[in-house]
């Protein structure tokens, strides 16, 4: 008798795990949007940042972003418990902001004039060659900003990661976020690591002597990295970008019944259309969340900008 319980608790645990192990799985796809920006953006961060010091300035924004996820999960839990209504309104705040980001990311040409760009570029420039700039300073500017913004993509993450298993046992819940804050936050921020000193690694292999037929590889190599280094941070910056507008509209639309449901049935008509019909309804939801996306992203960015217009139009008659 003892043994049979021992075992139904032991297959109990299993099946909770295995759910645990399921819905972290879907959760971690959701979020896979964010993660590609949040790689690009924390990477972009220690820019500026003398070499020496951007390992250390990667792992004081880690612990940032630990503190930050020390705050959002249970306050998602909270949510979760006692104000469960309040899931899908913040779903959809949150694929709405992550569409506007993304519109944003595109706009941005049209928004910031290249001289402001230019501008940025020469503060980082002269943050590393003026001696009098104060770089404990500059360094303690770069890392709040950078835990500012990772609170923002965080609580973009949880929240995604509550839609997922609202509904489900308090443990789950807990076991959940808390795995997927660890997981992010350990993922994003190794990686971004070894983004960071890639170029130092393609350098140093770049540079090594002999002409063994290993030694030329590795410079070979070296020289692959330092090149190619530069296309990885923009390559991620595009995945990350349309990945938002996927993973954001996806949101909003399952979020809007009469949008669902028109997706579900293009989806349903494009599988009739022969040979090509199965992998082009693979590809239509996906493809319309993302275009629903984009124009959530022009519509919430038209907004913003015209509110943050009026406001300053009504600061400077107040002035």
């Amino acid at each position: 008798m003892a043994g049979s319980s021992l075992f139904t608790l032991i297959d109990d645990i299993a099946t909770v795990l295995d759910d645990v192990a399921l819905m972290t799985k879907v959760a971690a796809k959701k979020t896979a949007g964010v993660l590609g920006d949040d790689l690009a953006l924390n990477a972009q961060q220690v820019s500026g940042v003398k070499a020496d010091r951007e390992l250390p300035v990667v792992w004081a924004v880690a612990k940032g972003s630990f503190k930050n996820k020390l705050i959002l999960v249970p306050a998602a839990l909270a949510i979760g418990t006692f104000a469960n209504w309040a899931v899908i309104p913040l779903l959809m705040l949150g694929g709405a902001f992550l569409c506007y980001e993304g519109f944003e990311k595109l706009a941005h040409k049209y928004l910031h004039s290249a001289d402001s760009d230019q501008a940025h570029h020469e503060e980082l420039v002269q943050a590393l060659s003026d001696p009098t700039v104060d770089l404990v300073a500059f360094e303690q500017d770069k890392i709040r900003g950078a835990v500012r913004t990772d609170f923002i993509l965080s609580a973009e993450i949880i929240v995604i990661t509550l839609g997922t298993v609202a509904g489900e046992p308090f443990s789950k819940q807990l076991a959940v976020l808390a795995l997927i804050a660890l997981v992010m936050t350990i993922g994003v921020y190794g990686l971004v690591a070894g983004i960071v000193k890639l170029d130092d690694g393609g350098l140093y292999l770049s540079q090594k002597t002999g002409e063994g037929l290993f030694t030329r590889l590795q410079r070979g190599f070296g020289r692959g990295v330092l090149r190619t280094a530069p296309y990885l941070m923009k390559s991620l910056s595009v995945i990350g970008t349309a990945a938002m507008f996927m993973v954001g509209g996806g949101i909003l639309t399952h979020g809007i019944p009469l949008a669902h449901h028109a997706i579900e049935q293009w989806t349903a008509s494009v599988a009739t259309w022969g040979a090509v019909g199965p992998t082009l309804a693979a590809l239509t939801p996906t493809l319309l969340n993302g275009l629903a996306g984009v124009v959530a992203g022009a519509l919430v960015l038209a907004v913003v900008s015209l509110g943050s217009r009026l406001w300053q139009a009504v600061r400077g008659k107040a002035n």
